[in-house]
């Protein structure tokens, strides 16, 4: 599942850190296994900033991941920006789901 993250932060909120939990379990169990983290951001902002705050988020989510015991050379973080949106609407509902870190998870 995503991560998501309240209108321009990239601080973890307490009821996320389950989700990262559960890609760390799976990674622990998959030592073979890499992942990319892809920080996302709404369409508010410049593109620039929104480059920015998606690698703020993406790092932020491999903090956690190096801290529950995660080598981070298995971890790549990536910042997508506004550039794909999950809905492409203009209003909160859709924003709220645009902000947020993907995990793609990949085997060698």
């Amino acid at each position: 599942e995503n991560v998501q993250f309240e209108y321009d932060s990239a601080k973890i909120r307490n009821s996320e850190y389950a989700r990262i939990e559960t890609v760390a379990t799976y990674l622990k169990g998959n030592p073979r296994s890499t992942c990319i983290l892809e920080g996302h951001c709404d369409e508010r902002g410049t593109s620039e900033y929104n480059m920015t705050l998606g690698e703020r988020r993406a790092e932020a989510a491999r903090a956690h991941l190096l801290g529950l015991g995660i080598d981070g050379a298995r971890l790549f973080p990536k910042s997508m920006g506004e550039e794909k949106p999950l809905d492409p609407g203009h209003a909160e509902s859709a924003w709220r789901v645009n902000r947020r870190v993907e995990f793609g998870l990949y085997t060698r």
